[in-house]
């Protein structure tokens, strides 16, 4: 077999530990907390990685598992989609049906992820601003700070937010 390089196992079962745990707990919230279904796919993904060791550089990894599982989340939705009620009806489902819902709910549950990496400072605010649209003078009276801190925050916040997302193999604008 010349040509095809030996799997680096050492590092597959280092990838394992470092980002397994996450990314099943990233895939239960994307599958409505359906644990078998999200076993599956965390198992697929790293199988998949492992198939592709040595291809992705190691900064893109974390990425590239989130972005794979992701995808096999959508994959398995709409096979289950596809199905007959009849035969699908024992299968855990969301309600959606239609794949702009789909998409919405997996992007939801993205941020959702995302935002709870965030110190609880740069998470407050960003909610505050963006989902309750209080203006930074609001949010500066209503949490006793300094206007100045709260535009920083959510500066800083949104900086961190994107790199959560990326992290989670999510492009930005």
């Amino acid at each position: 077999m010349s040509g095809v390089r030996p799997v680096d196992e050492q590092a597959v079962r280092a990838m394992y530990e470092q980002h397994a745990s996450a990314l099943l707990a990233f895939v239960r919230r994307l599958s409505a907390g359906d644990r078998l279904l999200a076993e599956d796919i965390v198992q697929e993904t790293l199988l998949r990685a492992w198939q592709k060791s040595g291809r992705v550089p190691i900064e893109q990894v974390r990425p590239w598992l989130f972005t794979t599982a992701r995808r096999l989340v959508i994959d398995a939705h709409r096979r289950r989609s596809a199905r007959p009620p009849e035969a699908s009806a024992d299968l855990p489902t969301t309600a959606l049906g239609v794949e702009s819902e789909v998409d919405m709910a997996l992007d939801a549950a993205l941020v959702t992820d995302a935002l709870r990496s965030l110190s609880v400072q740069h998470r407050t605010v960003l909610i505050d601003y963006f989902y309750r649209r209080y203006t930074t003078t609001e949010i500066a009276a209503d949490r006793g700070l300094p206007a100045g801190t709260v535009r920083s925050r959510v500066h800083y916040g949104l900086q961190a937010l994107r790199l959560a997302l990326q992290e989670r193999g999510v492009d930005g604008p």
